[in-house]
């Protein structure tokens, strides 16, 4: 990795319903602090049909020497097939975004998406840590294997929720789940609201030759490429 704190990959506008401020205000904030990369990302689902106006509105924007601008949408992953809440009109390239950020939002579960209480209740019912790792990797290998150009957004925040960790991720998980990335050109970012994916698994992801990227998870222009837990996470990888 070249930089990797000069890049932010995973930065939202008011075209998500919990962020503040603009497609400009977040370019602006970049280029104050000398980002070279930046990807303006926003939370859809199935329903959602403002992409087009979001993909317009950021190539309508000034964009200042040596800063890159690059696009996406953040999706939760909906079952254990790896299923996406993304629209089904969704355009992944020319005219559309350049990618889909896959978020661990909810767990995949068999039938639909299980919320982390859900989980939790399952676990104390009967069913196994392992079992639970195989659904979401399982899930986040499909997921990656179902969209030309993927980004993992915050993956494994999800496994404290439910009352795992990363630990809980054997060797063979976390094999399958780096060699998948780097098959498919899936993105990995290292995340600084969640502080994940942690050392392990990114020694994984390198040792496959997957993508490695810093973002901040950014709703506000204030937060943009403001790393602490990032830079431990990759100095600790390192």
């Amino acid at each position: 990795m070249s930089d990797p704190l000069r890049v932010d990959y995973h930065v939202h506008s008011t075209f998500s319903d919990d962020a503040v401020s603009s497609p400009s205000e977040n370019i602006a904030a970049a280029h104050s602090i000398g980002l070279r990369e930046l990807r303006l990302v926003d939370h859809v689902r199935q329903s959602t049909t403002w992409v087009p106006d979001f993909v317009a509105a950021v190539a309508a924007e000034r964009v200042p020497d040596g800063l890159m601008i690059v696009t996406g949408v953040e999706a939760k992953i909906l079952d254990s097939t790896g299923r996406l809440d993304i629209p089904s009109d969704l355009i992944i390239g020319v005219r559309g975004v350049d990618a889909v950020l896959i978020a661990d939002h909810q767990f995949p579960g068999t039938d639909g998406p299980w919320s982390p209480r859900e989980v939790r209740e399952r676990i104390q019912r009967g069913l196994a840590a392992s079992d639970a790792i195989d659904l979401l990797v399982g899930a986040l290998i499909a997921a990656m294997e179902s969209v030309s150009a993927g980004q993992l957004a915050h993956c494994f925040s999800i496994l404290p929720k439910v009352g795992l960790n990363e630990d809980d991720l054997t060797a063979q998980h976390l094999d399958a789940w780096a060699s998948a990335a780097a098959r498919t050109g899936t993105l990995i970012e290292v995340n600084e609201k969640w502080a994940c994916p942690g050392p392990r698994a990114l020694v994984a992801a390198r040792q496959a030759g997957a993508t490695i990227v810093a973002s901040t998870d950014s709703h506000i222009a204030s937060d943009i490429g403001r790393y602490e837990r990032v830079a431990t996470v990759l100095e600790a990888m390192t």
